[in-house]
């Protein structure tokens, strides 16, 4: 991925907030514009469109969940403590507001207004987000640390989908505890008891 400009990495920073707050037509270009202080023109100049500048934005947090989860993979060897670390990096994003939902489940919430662009790379970002969940869980079933009752794929579904809901609870609460104490539920239903 080619390196952005600072202008470039402003719009994109100030666009994924407006999404996080409203959703992919919460926005305009004129609403960067006055955030960022640049003229709209110059949004136009870095990004075309929004389809252009919503797709770079799905594109960067799925690279950013891939890079994140291989520094989880070489610090932490065991699956449950994976999850229990992809778990408790959502829960400071949400407690200390940096990033207080997934810019890519927001969307996906709104995949039958989306751009055929951008729904296409939300999608992918929920197959990784899916493929690497259901292969730890299949990892922890190897090594004993992981029970399962529906397969690691179906598994896998049902534990992003929980954390995700969490999100969307703990917003709806307006408590940051609320995630972690759903999470935390579901990681103790895949435990294998000590």
């Amino acid at each position: 991925m080619k390196k952005l400009s600072n202008t470039s990495e402003d719009i994109l920073t100030c666009a994924r907030a407006l999404i996080v707050a409203g959703g992919y037509n919460g926005f305009s270009y004129a609403d960067i514009a006055d955030v960022v202080g640049i003229r709209k023109a110059s949004i136009h100049h870095h990004f075309p469109n929004k389809v252009d500048l919503v797709k770079t934005i799905v594109v960067q947090h799925r690279a950013a969940t891939a890079n994140g989860v291989a520094h989880l993979q070489q610090a932490i060897p065991e699956p449950l403590g994976l999850l229990r670390a992809y778990i408790a990096y959502w829960e400071k994003c949400i407690a200390d507001l940096s990033a207080p939902f997934c810019v890519c489940a927001l969307l996906a919430g709104e995949l039958p207004i989306l751009p055929a662009e951008v729904a296409v790379e939300v999608r992918s970002y929920f197959r990784f987000l899916s493929g690497w969940m259901a292969s730890l869980l299949e990892q922890g079933v190897q090594q004993g640390t992981i029970r399962l009752t529906q397969s690691p794929a179906v598994e896998a579904e049902v534990f992003m989908a929980t954390v995700h809901g969490a999100m969307l609870s703990a917003r709806a609460y307006g408590d940051a505890k609320v995630f972690g104490a759903i999470t935390t539920t579901q990681l103790e239903r895949l435990a294998v008891p000590a």
